[in-house]
């Protein structure tokens, strides 16, 4: 989905602030302009290009969510049905915050927009921000101007939604991103477990990180310390050289070369991601460049405190950098070729 693919039809906002009492819906369409459709815009692109989303499948028989969904997809799509339905979730969503006070307070806006695909329904949680903000006032001595703390203010067009879903009308597919928060003592993904009430794979950042983490721990059992660290610069080299090859990560390949001959080593790893539910061909394949430019650069920091950032291109080359293993087992880094050092 293309960002200049989002075409708004319908938006509607409600105010969830848990210091009101109750929530404040709305009886009405959002009139909204350019300016605020653009950041409508710009909030479901981030969702939808995120690799930190997840791909859903409601639970249908027990989603309250779902079954509003269904009648209004049912419904053509009605003005009156699409505002019914946003208040009965704003409503439900407010009930699940109210019971479990460290949820943010927040404006929710239910958006219907078309894309190539089809049509599609934005759920957007926008937790309030604190900033500050001017406010005048007159009195018989003229003007007098002050800042005040302003604590309703929605996240800007560059920040990161903590929940926000985008749901398929067509086979209802929900694509969600969210952060877990206490309910019970718990924390716990409130936002795909209770509100929406669905389930499904894990997000493409969160399934590196596990392989990367289960790699790691299996090197640090049976590698010494110096081992460990050559073993981590391989693996990052690895997992950077498939991203820029084929824009995916293929986990059996990764553990061959990682592991090369050490069945068990391989096997082990195996048993940690499938508590993960991580099959033994697992490929993953993230969406946002910020993602493979994690993997573009080494950054070691040594126990003396200097810190060094490696391009994978130098590090890779060995040309430009050089790691010695000293006789007592130390560790030493030689920058070579240098034409010119500045200083920031």
């Amino acid at each position: 989905m293309e960002k200049g693919e989002i075409r708004l039809r319908k938006v509607i906002v409600h105010i969830l602030d848990s210091t009101v009492g109750v929530p404040v819906l709305s009886d009405a369409l959002l009139d909204y302009g350019s300016d605020f459709g653009d950041f409508l815009q710009e909030h479901i692109y981030r969702v939808e290009t995120t690799d930190e989303k997840k791909t859903c499948q409601f639970c249908r028989e027990e989603s309250q969510v779902y079954q509003k969904i269904a009648a209004f997809a049912e419904s053509g799509l009605e003005e009156e049905t699409f505002i019914e339905i946003s208040r009965n979730m704003a409503a439900w969503l407010y009930e699940i915050m109210n019971q479990n006070i460290e949820i943010p307070q927040a404006d929710f806006v239910v958006v219907l927009f078309e894309a190539k695909l089809g049509m599609y329904l934005a759920l957007l949680k926008m937790d309030y921000r604190t900033s500050y903000t001017h406010q005048t006032h007159s009195d018989a001595f003229g003007n007098a101007n002050e800042i005040i703390k302003f604590r309703a203010i929605l996240p800007t067009e560059t920040q990161k939604l903590s929940e926000a879903a985008i749901i398929s009308l067509s086979d209802f597919t929900v694509i969600l991103t969210e952060k877990k928060y206490p309910v019970n003592g718990v924390k716990t993904n409130y936002f795909s477990k209770i509100f929406l009430n669905c389930s499904g794979a894990l997000s493409p950042k969160t399934q590196l990180s596990i392989v990367t983490r289960a790699i790691d721990t299996v090197q640090k059992k049976y590698c010494n310390e110096g081992e460990q660290f050559e073993a981590q610069m391989e693996t990052k080299q690895i997992i950077h050289s498939q991203l820029a090859e084929t824009g995916a990560v293929s986990v059996p390949f990764v553990l061959d070369q990682v592991f090369k001959e050490k069945e068990e080593y391989k096997e082990e790893v195996q048993e940690k991601l499938e508590k993960y539910q991580m099959g033994p061909d697992v490929r993953i394949e993230p969406q946002a460049e910020s993602t493979a430019r994690k993997f573009g650069k080494q950054h070691l920091t040594t126990d003396t405190g200097v810190e060094i950032k490696i391009p994978m291109e130098q590090y890779q080359d060995g040309e430009h950098i050089e790691f010695i293993t000293n006789p007592d087992g130390s560790i030493s880094i030689l920058i070579k070729n240098v034409g010119r050092i500045t200083s920031k």
